[in-house]
């Protein structure tokens, strides 16, 4: 359950991660706040039932009741996300946006809110299965400590990455800032966490150090001829200490620990505990701890190297603005959900087939230890063949992380008869890390030279139907009108730009942003049927009066001045501007050289980049 909680928990922060906060829902409060609680609702009853006439009755049902209603829960968080705009009511978290880390907190609770009302609904069927009586605030709160390490280190890196660029300080906004500083930052943190992260796990998973007595001796005596360093063996009270498992964290000697569970202490022999032991002493000493460490980066590194030819080809995709059109979706929630989309898919690619793959065979490798230290496998397959029988009769039951136990059984049997097998798996392994390793390289190599930065083409095209949209929904708001004059005019679209600003001028006629821009349109547009000198003249005028201190204002009116051959009075105009805003001083020289010369408009691209 551990490795499906681990996808399950990714796809939340990745659903969550993707995409801003909008600036305004797409559903109205009410309407939304409705569907979200009848959404819990169902989600409630459904728990509810799903727990109710003993359909768990044991641990098997009891899990896949678990899975099933998991995934659910993820489904209606994406349903909070993409259509109830659930990040635009938690945005006061982020503190005006200095640590965007507290809005993924908020996110992340509310998963584990649903999440919750599966553990309240399990509780009863729980405890009868595993025999341990809970309070329901107790259950709670022991399955979050159960889930929270495999957040905890993205929740961390966020925070500190947040934290750096709040400092007032030139190197650690650099550091949280550029590529190359957060790789760094991101890179010694997580050696920084994988070596000390086991003592928080041992914590919040309640482990205890295994009591003084023979069995420890046992142990201890055993790893000590291995020549095997750790700093404690705890006993793991997964569900309770019933399920037959073991394992061992910690890339530090100092920060290393053995954990197994009681039931598992109980059902073994000595010799049977010796391969077991024998087992997580090889992944440790084939250094899988090291590699999974690697894996993981990998898959980060697959993602970041992705997102930018995926951004490339949906903002390049008429699909994709026919999609907008037909479902009159918000543009941003549309790129947030098509962007990760692909992203989900990956991410089950790449752990189902190749971090499953690498996780599946680093457990085969770890087998092949009892050959080294005991000499033969009989007891490591006796040991297996108690967990199958003991755990339901899973024998053949294979999983996408570990081989079946059957499966696992027959190559230690086909290793027994041909010592060679174990050569040539060691090498099929390491054959695979090198192979993974270049291919990582090499399509890095390949996304980083891509030309796929995104293209002005591509961002006004989304820009566009962002303005599109933002104006059917809100079509009493003048300010998009204004923005789609804006954008016609940048394109040359000069009829569709005086469309547009008309609207916004009848919404609001003494919005000096609205007057200026239309006034400069109607001096400087290239369609013979839109350019009205005269009336650019009033309405700059106009703008000016409502706003007398804006040197661009200024500008407007001087150009309109020159529209309507008032040279003297464009040049004092450009005059007044220059005392405004000296910054700009060069700019307005150029426009007054331009209009003793008669050669203005001249340098129109300028000016919409001064704007």
């Amino acid at each position: 359950m551990i490795y499906n909680n681990l996808l399950y928990l990714i796809t939340v922060i990745i659903i969550f991660s993707t995409g801003g906060v909008p600036d305004a829902p797409q559903i109205p409060f009410t309407a939304a706040l409705i569907i979200f609680l009848a959404k819990g609702g169902a989600y409630h009853y459904l728990v509810r039932r799903a727990h109710s006439n003993g359909r768990a009755a044991d641990d098997k049902h009891y899990f896949a009741i678990e899975q099933k209603f998991s995934l659910l829960a993820i489904f209606i968080f994406a349903i909070d996300v993409y259509l109830l705009d659930i990040k635009y009511y938690f945005s006061f978290l982020s503190l005006n946006g200095n640590l965007p880390v507290l809005l993924s907190l908020g996110g992340i609770s509310l998963f584990f809110f649903y999440l919750s009302l599966l553990w309240l609904a399990a509780r009863k069927n729980y405890q009868g299965i595993f025999g341990r009586h809970y309070s329901a605030k107790e259950f709670v709160i022991n399955n979050i400590k159960l889930n929270i390490p495999i957040i905890l280190p993205w929740l961390i890196i966020n925070f500190i990455a947040d934290f750096l660029k709040i400092l007032p300080f030139p190197l650690s906004k650099m550091l949280a800032s550029s590529e190359w500083g957060e790789s760094i930052l991101f890179l010694l943190f997580f050696i920084l966490l994988a070596v000390i992260f086991p003592v928080l796990i041992k914590n919040l998973w309640n482990c205890q150090t295994m009591p003084d007595g023979p069995a420890r001796a046992h142990m201890e005596e055993f790893c000590r001829k291995q020549n095997f360093k750790y700093s404690d063996i705890m006993l793991w009270p997964l569900y309770e200490g019933k399920m037959l498992t073991a394992g061992v964290m910690g890339l530090s000697k100092r920060y290393r620990y053995l954990l197994i569970t009681p039931a598992l202490l109980k059902t073994l022999t000595p010799d049977e505990i010796e391969a077991v032991l024998a087992h997580e002493i090889g992944h440790v000493k084939k250094y899988h701890l090291q590699l999974y460490l690697l894996l993981f980066m990998g898959f980060g590194l697959v993602a970041s190297l992705i997102t930018s030819p995926l951004l490339y080809l949906l903002l390049n995709s008429n699909f994709f603005y026919n999609i907008i059109n037909a479902t009159k979706i918000d543009p941003e929630t549309a790129l947030a959900f098509w962007g990760t989309a692909p992203l989900f898919v990956i991410m089950l690619v790449y752990f189902r087939y190749v971090f499953g793959f690498f996780m599946r065979n680093f457990e085969r490798q770890a087998d092949t230890q009892v050959f080294k230290v005991l000499g033969d496998s009989s007891s490591l397959v006796s040991s297996l063949e108690k967990i199958g029988w003991l755990s339901g009769n899973i024998r053949d039951k294979p999983s996408w992380h570990h081989f079946g136990i059957g499966q696992r059984v027959d190559f230690l049997e086909k290793c027994s008869r041909d010592k060679s097998e174990i050569a040539r798996h060691d090498r099929k392994l390491y054959g695979s890390l090198i192979l993974f390793v270049s291919l990582l390289a090499f399509t890095s190599g390949i996304f980083w030279n891509m030309p796929m930065k995104l293209d002005d083409k591509a961002n006004i095209k989304f820009a566009e139907s962002v303005l599109l949209q933002k104006a059917h929904r809100e079509p009493d708001k003048a300010i998009w009108q204004r923005l789609t004059g804006d954008l016609k005019q940048e394109l040359g679209q000069d009829a569709e730009s005086l469309a547009a600003y008309e609207k916004a001028l009848a919404m609001e006629p003494d919005n000096p942003e609205t007057l200026n821009n239309l006034a400069w349109l109607l001096t400087t547009a290239t369609d013979p049927t839109v350019p009205d000198p005269g009336r650019a003249l009033f309405l700059a005028k106009q703008a000016s009066s409502l706003r007398p201190t804006a040197g661009y204002i200024l500008d407007t009116l001087a150009a309109a001045y020159w529209a309507n051959n008032m040279i003297d009075e464009a040049l004092d105009t450009e005059r007044a501007a220059i005392k405004l805003d000296l910054g700009n001083r060069p700019f307005y020289r150029r426009q007054m050289d331009f209009y003793l010369n008669n050669t203005w408009p001249a340098d129109l691209e300028s000016w919409a980049k001064q704007k």
